[in-house]
């Protein structure tokens, strides 16, 4: 978890633009007084001299605290700039919950700010916080509330710490399993709706923080269990146009190890429709074999290998191609899928052994009954691509097929020459024997 926390503490401290706050100022009862601090303490904070800022802005906190939220946003940079600098550890401390304070007091006399307010102070506890761990249920509880009031409106960078310090309590033992993936899924939701209207730079740094989000989940190690996922996130799949959803579910049945749900096959099918892979065509294509659904499970194995650069990788559908073909009876189909994916990877030894079966299946269909050497040239075939394949077990099982010596002297033929096979095989052996007993 080292590269995430890493991460996490250079990426997701929040940076929120102020402006000028357009609210009414309330000097209150000592109005040259109160100006006057206002200017020395803006003058300080401005000139990063936050230690003098110090005595004006609390005088104005104390005196007038509805003079104007600036003092609060203020004043929070100000503890915030002297926690980050101060070294002993209990005056750093005293800073940092007196700009927490000050969140709490701005949400008290400006409601209405409320949730925008919250969330800063998530975030600001956070940054402090993140490594203390008698802090961290308490800054949950604050990333909650900011959830509560902001829902999919939350920073993304908020929404991975808040997924973050999930983790952190789960590791104390403070949440639950099912706590944990109600937290994540709630996430995963707001980051998938602020996905959808968002352009593609945003999209990429949105599906960034989903990774994130998800690594953390996976950090936790907490029990998937199928049954949740399919009761409490299958209904929300409402319909073909919810990728997000179905991203989330896919994501949580391959981590339980779902796969097999029929739920989980409907989530590839959609992510695949709106964002076509490798890997989710090669899921789906396994999945319909499985199935017995071959015609689809073909057309998906030809579509992930047209999602991939790795030639490896082609070879192995085009393989999975002449499986399917081969099982269903197809031999000239499944020999010629084989060497399209020798064609991609000449070295791909599967390829090579699926083609030996395929001829050594053949006796009976090819056989003409006239001559046992021509017959037992099948096995010839095979030998020669298992040997291609490097397969000594199937080398030595198609060798014993070969014609004996006897065969050969009887029907006056020599050992190497040529002999063409017919049938759907079509192709020229060299005449070997088979071993002695």
């Amino acid at each position: 978890m080292k590269t995430i926390t890493n991460i996490l503490g250079a990426a997701f401290f929040l940076t929120f633009a102020v402006g000028a706050n357009a609210q009414e100022w309330n000097w209150g009862d000592q109005v040259d007084t109160a100006k006057e601090k206002n200017v020395v303490y803006t003058d300080a904070y401005k000139a990063k001299n936050y230690e003098a800022a110090v005595e004006p802005l609390q005088w104005l906190l104390t005196n007038t605290p509805d003079l104007n939220p600036s003092i609060y946003i203020n004043g929070v940079k100000i503890y915030e700039a002297l926690a980050k600098k101060e070294a002993d550890a209990v005056k750093k401390k005293e800073y940092v919950e007196t700009g927490l304070g000050l969140f709490d007091k701005r949400a008290e006399i400006y409601p209405g700010d409320q949730a925008d307010i919250v969330e800063r102070k998530a975030i600001f506890g956070y940054s402090f916080y993140k490594k203390e761990k008698d802090e961290y249920f308490r800054i949950l509880e604050t990333f909650q509330k900011s959830f509560e009031l902001n829902g999919a409106e939350m920073n993304r960078g908020a929404l991975v710490a808040y997924m973050d310090m999930t983790y952190k309590n789960y590791l104390y033992k403070r949440l639950t399993d099912e706590q944990v993936i109600d937290t994540y899924s709630a996430i995963s939701e707001a980051l998938a709706e602020q996905r959808k209207n968002a352009g593609d730079t945003e999209r990429k740094k949105i599906d960034g923080s989903s990774d994130l989000v998800d690594r953390l989940l996976t950090a936790t190690k907490v029990e998937i269990s199928c049954e949740f996922v399919e009761e409490k996130l299958g209904p929300k799949l409402q319909n073909e146009n919810d990728v997000n959803m179905a991203k989330q579910i896919f994501r949580l049945m391959l981590k339980g190890k779902c796969l097999d749900s029929p739920l989980a096959l409907k989530a590839a099918g959609i992510i695949q429709g709106d964002e076509p892979t490798y890997g989710v065509a090669k899921f789906l294509a396994q999945k319909n074999g499985q199935d017995g659904n071959d015609a689809q499970a073909v057309e998906f194995f030809k579509e992930a290998a047209g999602l991939t650069d790795d030639n490896a990788e082609k070879a192995e559908m085009y393989v999975n191609i002449a499986r399917i073909q081969m099982k269903n009876g197809q031999k000239s189909t499944a020999r010629s899928s084989a060497r399209r994916a020798l064609s991609f990877d000449p070295s791909y030894k599967d390829a090579y052994k699926l083609i030996g079966d395929l001829y050594m299946g053949s006796f009976d269909d090819c056989k003409g009954e006239k001559s046992v050497v021509q017959d037992r040239a099948v096995f010839i075939a095979a030998y020669n691509e298992y040997k291609k394949a490097g397969n000594s077990a199937a080398m030595s099982a198609a060798k014993a097929q070969f014609p004996s010596i006897e065969d050969i002297f009887n029907e006056g033929k020599q050992e190497g020459e040529s002999l063409t096979i017919g049938c759907w095989i079509n192709v020229t052996v060299a005449l070997e024997r088979r071993p002695a007993n």
